[in-house]
């Protein structure tokens, strides 16, 4: 028997009415007091927007437990906090679809003037512009994982010249994904960057100065990823100066604060980090659930690990 620890009614109802042969379900935010003993624990299911530190200080408590499961697919906050028994699993596949979505919308947006559009309404003015069509731009999206696929095979139907970079070279999804190496000479012949890299040490900064300056004037770049992939100040002088453009869905610092000059920014559109904050996620990770406590309870190693157990 497999006991494992959920969060909220919407895992935990699902769970109970559709078991999973030999696992049973505690429900247990991490911050009320855990309702079986701390030895029967085998399984915790993290809940969504749980990042603070010393919220993981409670899994130290627990002597047995074996996996620790992430809703989210990044995984840096947590990487550290976890104790070392234990396997941390993050949630790869769950946020592919609202991420994609909401990525190629910024592009779309920002090609296309809709953000000015919509602020030219408030103001009651007809404000026509040519703009540049996302059809036979050439997009790189910059970390081709699952959710870099998902982006990919959305800009396809917009007819779009896809430019996959991963860590390394390799052929997937009948296209060439280009390495990291290949950065310097792919810059300046795309129109957008799509950013959607995990944070690591090698990725943090990554979009400074230098990558900025690399690329061609009028160039869009999208961060999808995590805010400390970019260096804000170097974005912001690229901004003010009006050679390129930016659309953000996740910022350094985040939140945002009010007074913080990104607010007002030329050429830029925010929005508050809700890639994945979408009706397509619950049922997603509803699934991948099920899918970890089948394969845990069949003797198999966890789904999507990210940390091994040490």
């Amino acid at each position: 028997m497999i006991t494992v620890t959920v969060a909220n009614d919407e895992l935990y109802d699902p769970l109970v009415a559709n078991p999973v042969d030999g696992v049973r379900v505690v429900r247990w935010d991490l911050r009320a007091p855990l309702p079986v003993p701390v030895d029967e624990v085998d399984v915790v299911v993290i809940p969504h927007y749980f990042v603070r530190a010393d919220g993981f200080a409670v899994l130290h408590d627990l002597p047995n437990l074996s996996v620790v499961q992430l809703p989210s697919a990044g995984f840096e906050y947590a990487v550290d906090l976890v104790p070392p028994a234990a396997a941390l699993c993050n949630g790869r596949g769950v946020h592919d679809a609202g991420t994609a979505e909401l990525a190629v919308g910024m592009l779309l947006a920002v090609q296309r003037g809709i953000d000015e559009s919509a602020r030219a309404m408030t103001e009651h003015r007809w404000a026509p512009v040519f703009r540049s069509s996302l059809a036979d731009r050439r997009v790189m999206v910059l970390g081709y994982g699952a959710v870099g696929a998902a982006i990919a095979r959305r800009l396809d139907a917009f007819e779009v010249d896809v430019v996959p970079v991963a860590t390394t070279a390799r052929d997937e999804d009948g296209r060439h994904v280009h390495g990291m190496d290949e950065l310097a000479s792919l810059l300046p012949t795309v129109d957008a960057v799509v950013l959607i890299v995990p944070l690591t040490p090698g990725t943090a900064g990554l979009v400074d100065a230098d990558f900025l300056a690399a690329l061609p004037d009028g160039a869009l770049v999208v961060n999808m990823a995590r805010g400390k992939v970019v260096d804000t100040d170097a974005l912001l002088a690229e901004l003010r100066s009006g050679r390129l453009r930016a659309a953000l869905d996740v910022t350094d610092p985040e939140p945002l604060p009010d007074d913080h000059p990104l607010w007002d920014a030329p050429n830029l559109l925010v929005t508050p980090h809700v890639g994945g904050y979408t009706n397509a996620t619950h049922p997603r990770f509803e699934a991948l659930v099920r899918r970890q406590l089948e394969t845990l309870v069949a003797g198999g190693a966890p789904l999507n690990v990210v940390r091994p157990a040490r």
